[in-house]
C-alpha cells in the first residue's frame, strides 16, 4: 500500500515538473562579447542575460549564447554563423530570441563585405523565423560605441547600419529593439568604449527587460 502511495506521490510531482518547465519561457539571448559579457567583474552572474534572468523572474529560462568577435556577415573574419552557439539556439528552440550582433562588423576588414549586410541579416532571421516553434524574434540595434577603442569598432559604421537593420526587420516582420538609443546615457559604463561593466551590463539588461514585458503584457 505505502509503495503504491510514494509511486502516486512521485508520478504527480513529476507530472508537475514536466507542466511547469512547459510553461517556462525560454529566451535566448545571441550577441558578441557584450552578450557574453567580456571584461566585466564576477561575469558569471553580472553578465545582461543573467541580469535579464533576474529581472524577468523563475517563470524564464534565459541563457546566454554571446561568443565574442562575432560578425553577423557571413565573410567576417568570426561569423556567428559558424559557431556551436548558433546550433545550440536552434536545437534549443526557445520562445523568444534577442539578436544583438553588428558590432564587430564595423571593423574595416568585416565592414568592405557592407554592402551583402542586409541580405546576411534576413538571411539569419529567417533561420529562427523557420524553426518549429512560435518564435518572438527581435533583432536589437547594437548599443553605441562611445569613444576609439583598440579593437577598431566604429560607431560611424552602426549609424550605418541602423537603417539597413530597421529596414529589414520591417520587411521580415520582427521585432526591433532600439538599444542603442536605450544606452546612449550610460557611456560612463563602458570603460574601454565598446563593452559595458556590471553597471552597464544592468543597463542593458533593463533596456532588453522593458522591450520584452512592453510587448508581453500579462
Amino acid at each position: 500500500m505505502m509503495k503504491r502511495f510514494y509511486l502516486i506521490i512521485t508520478v504527480l510531482l513529476l507530472s508537475c515538473a514536466t507542466v511547469f518547465a512547459q510553461n517556462e519561457v525560454r529566451v535566448a539571448c545571441v550577441g558578441n562579447s557584450i552578450t557574453y559579457g567580456y571584461g566585466i567583474k564576477n561575469r558569471d552572474s553580472l553578465n545582461y542575460p543573467m541580469q535579464l534572468q533576474r529581472m524577468l523572474g523563475s517563470h524564464y529560462d534565459v541563457r546566454n549564447y554571446g561568443v565574442s568577435g562575432r560578425t553577423l556577415l557571413k565573410k567576417g573574419d568570426h561569423p556567428y554563423w559558424k559557431e556551436d552557439a548558433f546550433q545550440e539556439v536552434k536545437n534549443w528552440d526557445p520562445d523568444i530570441i534577442v539578436i544583438m550582433l553588428g558590432t564587430n562588423d564595423t571593423k574595416a576588414w568585416n565592414w568592405k563585405y557592407g554592402d551583402e549586410f542586409a541580405e546576411d541579416y534576413k538571411d539569419f532571421l529567417e533561420v529562427f523565423k523557420n524553426l518549429p516553434g512560435e518564435e518572438q524574434i527581435w533583432a536589437a540595434l547594437p548599443v553605441p560605441v562611445f569613444k576609439a577603442n583598440p579593437y577598431e569598432i566604429r560607431d560611424s559604421i552602426i549609424h550605418v547600419e541602423i537603417p539597413i537593420i530597421k529596414a529589414v526587420v520591417a520587411k521580415e516582420k520582427v521585432h526591433l529593439m532600439n538599444l542603442y538609443k536605450a544606452l546612449k546615457p550610460y557611456g560612463s559604463y563602458f570603460p574601454d568604449g565598446v563593452h559595458p561593466d556590471g553597471k552597464g551590463a544592468y543597463y542593458l539588461a533593463k533596456a532588453v527587460y522593458e522591450n520584452l514585458k512592453e510587448k508581453n503584457k500579462e
